[in-house]
């Protein structure tokens, strides 16, 4: 159930509204737009029935959320939300580009990409310190050093870091270094780690699990939300399909699909969802003209040494033309890079 509030309501009548819904049993969320608030109520619905909100001078409107996914739907939130990453907008009219290894392997390394991520124009530097991987035998990661490393090249670049949790354990640690927890596609359904990074207070970047709908990411986001964390962005990443051409199948319907399903920003992922780096490009450059808020690209100086996901890898150079490009798609939707 949301609750629309007259244009200017005051603090007080806001608390007020707040006050009777809690007092219902249910948990109180508010959206505030440029000119009303919206508090969603959220629980058993049943309780509101034969009590009329309506009957506050302030409130405008009573309706049911029908989404089974509430906060996260336009109908809770009409406009579109900015998450603030470190002083980098994600959401507004800026495509923002995260880059960087898909695993930290060593400290060389990683200086080396951040560099090359910051110089190219990037403008969040990516690189997992713990590595969800589908054999227990390959690399799994430096952990603890890898943080440490990931700390040292936002010092010198003063880029913004993305890394991922995979375990509620690790928090602590990867809650110093990372601006951005990054919630992978293999953990999009791990509930208690959904309702962890909920409750604490830095943004989260939630990728689309291999093989859910749309439906369900908007559900997994919901858990992030509903524990008070709104600075939530989804990420497209593609999912798998009968098609083995690609390692995955990228779904750029799902990105203008999913701005008007709901107010969360969207990123795409071209690295994973295709596997191979010759295919990178142009669907980074498709997913922008298609409405993403921002992209996520895998950058390394040696692909053919990488511990992992080599073959879908960006050299730097190849990087730096790819933003190029990507600012004259930017350009002609309407965006800045």
């Amino acid at each position: 159930m949301i609750i629309i509030l007259k244009p200017h309501a005051t603090e007080a009548e806001i608390a007020l509204v707040v006050k009777k819904i809690e007092g219902f049993g249910l948990a109180a969320h508010i959206s505030k737009g440029t000119e009303r608030t919206i508090i969603g109520a959220i629980g058993d619905e049943r309780v509101l029935q034969d009590r009329p909100l309506e009957a506050f001078p302030f409130v405008e409107q009573v309706l049911p959320v029908l989404k089974p996914y509430k906060l996260a739907s336009r109908e809770f939130k009409p406009e579109g939300t900015i998450v603030n990453i470190d002083g980098v907008l994600v959401g507004g009219k800026q495509v923002v580009v995260m880059a960087g290894p898909c695993a930290v392997e060593n400290r060389d390394s990683l200086l080396q990409v951040a560099r090359c991520v910051k110089d190219a124009g990037g403008h969040i530097l990516r690189g997992g310190a713990y590595k969800p991987r589908t054999s227990p035998y390959t690399f799994q990661g430096l952990g603890e050093e890898g943080l440490t490393y990931l700390s040292e090249a936002k010092a010198e670049t003063g880029l913004p870091i993305a890394t991922e949790l995979m375990d509620p354990r690790d928090a602590p640690q990867v809650y110093q270094c990372a601006d951005l927890v990054q919630i992978g596609a293999r953990n999009m359904q791990n509930f208690r780690l959904l309702k962890e990074v909920g409750c604490r207070r830095k943004p989260v970047l939630l990728k689309r699990g291999l093989s859910c709908t749309v439906k369900d990411l908007l559900l997994a986001a919901e858990y992030i939300l509903s524990e008070g964390n709104y600075d939530v962005i989804l990420c497209e990443r593609g999912i798998r399909t009968f098609e083995d051409a690609t390692r995955n199948t990228l779904d750029l319907s799902a990105i203008p699909l999913i701005k008007r399903l709901s107010h969360l920003p969207v990123i795409v992922d071209p690295s994973h969802a295709t596997g191979k780096w010759h295919l990178v490009a142009p669907m980074a450059l498709a997913a922008v003209a298609a409405g993403a808020d921002g992209i996520m690209v895998e950058v390394h100086p040696h692909p053919e040494d990488a511990l992992s996901d080599g073959p879908q890898a960006l050299l730097p150079s190849t990087f730096e033309k790819l933003m190029n490009d990507l600012s004259k798609v930017a350009q002609a939707v309407g965006r800045s890079l």
